[in-house]
């Protein structure tokens, strides 16, 4: 949440005296304000509160709460089915290369946010209409992955099973809020990626998702300072 938490810096710097704000940073006032504390807190008035700006300004950017909210859940599938979309279209040489390049999406909370996809699939029990968007983002995502798997040659029926195989484990670390460190998560990554295609990676590609995701195997754990 580190990235998340500079946006928040952000809002802090941008106010000044009369301003109305901007469409794209009430957006971000609301995503914040409902991974912090749910859909009730994304309310107009306690938003122009967090911003310091009058109530009226939101009408300049949005005709209503609904309207804001209805763009909260597009930014949402836009960016988070958008890095599947884009990891299953990455060039890859092998099938264990690509499917690294889609578990890289789940390492780098810059292109896919796991609270915010967290959030939305608890909101979806509230609304038959969040419901039905998140179930046609998970088709999305999952005929992507199985696109994938097709791609290096696997029939649509087994592609299908290794894509449901890959995206539901991944989403269960998220829907079950999994807490590992890092480096006992990135020593599962060759199992996984076995375990997904039947392929085991080489020395180079896992290098290179490494770099990637940003970590040194070969870095000292870290410490409790105290």
């Amino acid at each position: 949440m580190v990235g998340f938490m500079g946006k928040t810096q952000n809002i802090e710097l941008e106010r000044s005296s009369g301003w109305r704000g901007s469409r794209e940073l009430w957006l971000l006032a609301a995503k914040q304000a409902f991974l912090e504390t749910g859909l009730e807190a994304v309310k107009i008035q306690p938003l122009a509160s967090r911003l310091n700006i009058s109530r009226t300004s939101f009408y300049w950017f949005f005709k209503d709460r609904n309207a804001l909210l209805d763009a909260l859940l597009e930014e949402w599938d836009e960016k988070n089915t958008g890095a599947f979309l884009l990891a299953c279209e990455a060039y890859a040489d092998t099938i264990a290369e690509a499917v690294l390049n889609l578990i890289a999406v789940f390492h780098d909370e810059d292109i896919f946010e796991p609270q915010l996809d967290f959030a939305v699939r608890g909101w979806a029990h509230q609304s038959d209409k969040v419901m039905a968007r998140v179930n046609a983002a998970d088709e999305r995502r999952l005929s992507a992955i199985q696109a994938l798997f097709q791609r290096f040659g696997f029939p649509s029926e087994e592609a299908d099973v290794r894509a449901r195989t890959v995206y539901l484990v991944q989403i269960g670390y998220i829907s079950m809020q999994v807490r590992e460190d890092k480096p006992t998560r990135m020593a599962r990554v060759p199992a996984y990626v076995k375990t997904y295609c039947g392929a085991v990676p080489s020395a180079n590609e896992l290098a290179r998702f490494n770099a990637r995701v940003g970590f040194n195997p070969h870095s000292p754990p870290a410490t409790d300072p105290t």
